[in-house]
């Protein structure tokens, strides 16, 4: 009668012992990966360094999840958090997108006001980590940050996220594709009411529109809706970099039928549309006031 008792002690005696050298693998494991330089790893690259059983490992990541030492943005990938992250509960995204794209195979760039900020525009504070990649993706909120996907269909996106068009931030951890001056202008203009609206947009062309080079932003332009250019143009023109709005003029003799400036201000009805102003050089219907702090 013992026996079966015995064997089942030591199965649980096994078992406790297991999960603490798992506890205890995975601690060292990520101290390691600090020590080289490292503030992330996946599941994959754990499970193959420590040779632990699945439930032994995940038991390990969970316990130092909730100790605050990893938080993971997407499942099977984890940052390790040093104790000046705790508090925000991780890095600036900055520090961590580069891997976690390369974890989920894909290409992105940072743009929109983080990209804003990073080419000098001061006014608009990026309270919104944004992305632009060629896929839907779920946002991700960790602690006090919020990283937002912004989705491009695949044949533009190939079209303009390349080398020559994209810049880099430098982090303590590496770096991070951003939209280079051009295609930040672009992706504001495009993705205008996830860039604090038409006026916060407005602000940035003001801030930054006179880094842009004219040719190279009249090129990446084509692959761009006519609308979103015409917008754009517009909005340079009323900043005074008339160098740049130049570039986008052509594009706006090709348009038919004028578009509203804002088509985010609803609803815009047929027979009320006479009474706002229209722009005929960029076919627009001036359906709302551009403040800009010059």
């Amino acid at each position: 009668g013992l026996e079966p008792q015995l064997i089942r002690t030591n199965l649980a005696v096994l078992s406790v012992f297991a999960y603490i050298m798992g506890m205890s693998s995975l601690d060292r494991f990520v101290d390691n990966r600090l020590i080289q330089g490292r503030a992330t790893f996946s599941r994959e690259e754990a499970q193959s360094a420590l040779d632990l059983k699945p439930d032994a490992l995940t038991a390990a990541l969970t316990r130092l999840t909730k100790k605050h030492r990893l938080a993971s943005p997407r499942k099977g990938f984890y940052l390790i958090l040093r104790p000046e992250d705790q508090l925000a509960g991780a890095p600036d995204p900055a520090q961590w997108i580069e891997p976690l794209m390369t974890y989920l195979g894909l290409e992105y760039r940072v743009s929109m006001l983080r990209a804003a900020a990073f080419h000098g525009s001061s006014h608009q504070a990026a309270m919104v980590f944004q992305v632009i990649v060629p896929k839907q993706l779920r946002d991700i909120e960790l602690g006090r940050h919020r990283v937002q996907f912004l989705y491009q269909a695949p044949n533009t996106f190939g079209k303009v996220n390349r080398h020559a068009d994209l810049d880099q931030i430098k982090t303590s951890a590496g770096f991070a594709k951003v939209s280079g001056v051009e295609l930040t202008l672009l992706d504001c203009a495009r993705y205008f009411h996830k860039a604090a609206g038409i006026n916060g947009v407005a602000q940035v062309i003001k801030d930054i529109g006179g880094k842009a080079d004219a040719r190279k932003l009249a090129k990446l332009a084509a692959a761009y809706e006519n609308s979103c250019i015409r917008r754009l143009g517009y909005l340079l023109e009323r900043t005074h970099h008339t160098r740049q709005a130049s570039a986008l003029e052509t594009f706006a003799k090709k348009a038919k039928t004028a578009v509203p400036l804002d088509p985010s201000v609803k609803p815009l009805i047929e027979s009320l549309a006479g009474q706002y102003d229209r722009d005929q050089r960029w076919k627009l219907i001036l359906n709302e006031q551009v403040e800009v702090d010059f």
